[in-house]
């Protein structure tokens, strides 16, 4: 039994009925378009599904429970509604403001988030530059009451919508490559452009875009935390960052087991139920008991989070695993859907192509192994045996 609370239930049931009458009906115009209606954000915070976190002050709920974004990633993934990137906006970039801005930047930027009205996103990835940071080429040199900004990045999720993106750049290129400031830059400020909607594999209705910064002036007043330690403000977020990650892909996982089980048991070869075959119990018999035992580390996980104990390496770890098993359920669902799971007119197929970032995106398959083999070496390692 999983461990939600009566009030949260409520949640779940309420977030459930929105996506299915705002959000999930307009998914096919949203993909075709290639970006979902920002109207879809406002709607959402007017009923209190963005941001919970933050304080009554600033138009939150204040309940910090993660428990509640877990609820939101879920019912989405179910609701074949996870390309509005609502968890990107709250959980990922959101809480950036809350770390690492003074009040003054908390009292302007936070009510419009909680509300919807302004939407976030944050610029790391450059051509050059993903999971190592230090190749990272943008830079921003102090000017005195401002910073100049120049550079670009590439793949930024909500970078057609956003209207404030957090942007990562160095503050001393020559002498250190850890150097990172990370400015607040604004919808219309000058020098500040954006590149065309790229067009991906899968996930359609998410805007993913080019950013362009040519001497963009970022007063001071817009620079969360202090200069220089940007980089060591990107790695604190990103355990939750992963589990965030992890989450999603379990449920999606779940998802695509379930519309499995329902086509083959529906279907019939040699005249009877694909589901009375021996390979096909097995196989879907190996991926119900890998799904609910990742399942059961993500909500331990989660539980360890609201007490502030997630380690970099519970969260690559769960990272790794979740997507990877997502990937082979999405694999099998299109094999046991044979022909069918080919037809984009089948749900399984289109989550099938949307799906295979997750094994890139937040650092990929690669890069969590690594970062889970320097602590199997490291002098810290413990056993359970020890």
């Amino acid at each position: 039994m999983r461990n939600f609370t009566e009030e949260q239930q409520m949640f779940r049931d309420a977030y459930r009925k929105f996506l299915e009458s705002e959000v999930q009906p307009h998914m096919p115009r949203f993909r075709e378009q290639g970006i979902v209606d920002r109207d879809i954000f406002r709607k959402a915070g007017d009923q209190g599904f963005l941001m919970i976190w933050p304080e009554e002050k600033y138009g939150g709920m204040g309940d910090r429970d993660f428990r509640y974004e877990q609820i939101i990633m879920e019912e989405t993934c179910r609701a074949g509604c996870g390309e509005w990137f609502n968890t990107l906006h709250s959980r990922l970039v959101g809480p950036y403001f809350e770390n690492f801005g003074n009040e003054e930047q908390k009292q302007r930027f936070l009510p419009g988030c909680v509300k919807g009205e302004t939407i976030l996103a944050v610029a790391m990835t450059e051509p050059d530059a993903g999971s190592d940071l230090s190749g990272m080429r943008s830079t921003a040199r102090d000017m005195g009451d401002h910073f100049l900004l120049n550079g670009s990045k590439t793949y930024i999720s909500n970078g057609i919508n956003a209207d404030v993106v957090i942007v990562a750049a160095k503050t001393d290129p020559e002498n250190n490559p850890y150097a990172l400031a990370l400015l607040i830059v604004e919808r219309g400020m000058e020098g500040f452009e954006r590149g065309r909607n790229l067009d991906k594999m899968g996930m359609h209705a998410q805007d993913t875009a080019e950013l362009f910064f040519n001497d963009v002036k970022v007063p001071k007043e817009n620079v969360l935390g202090e200069p220089g330690k940007g980089f060591f403000y990107l790695m604190e977020g990103l355990a939750e960052e992963r589990l965030i990650s992890g989450a999603g892909a379990i449920a999606n996982a779940r998802m695509a087991f379930d519309m499995t089980r329902q086509f083959v048991m529906e279907r019939k070869v040699f005249g009877k139920p694909l589901s009375k075959m021996q390979n096909t119990e097995f196989k879907m018999a190996e991926m119900d008991t890998e799904i609910e035992i990742m399942q059961v580390y993500v909500d331990h996980a989660v539980a360890l989070h609201n007490e502030g104990k997630l380690t970099a390496n519970m969260g690559a770890k769960i990272k790794l695993q979740a997507t990877e098993i997502e990937w082979r359920m999405l694999d099998l669902g299109v094999q046991l859907h044979g022909g069918a799971g080919y037809m984009m007119e089948y749900p399984i197929s289109y989550m099938f192509t949307s799906s295979r970032i997750n094994r890139i995106l937040a650092g990929s398959s690669e890069i969590m192994k690594y970062i889970i083999g320097r602590d199997v070496f490291s002098d810290k390692y413990s056993s359970m045996f020890d």
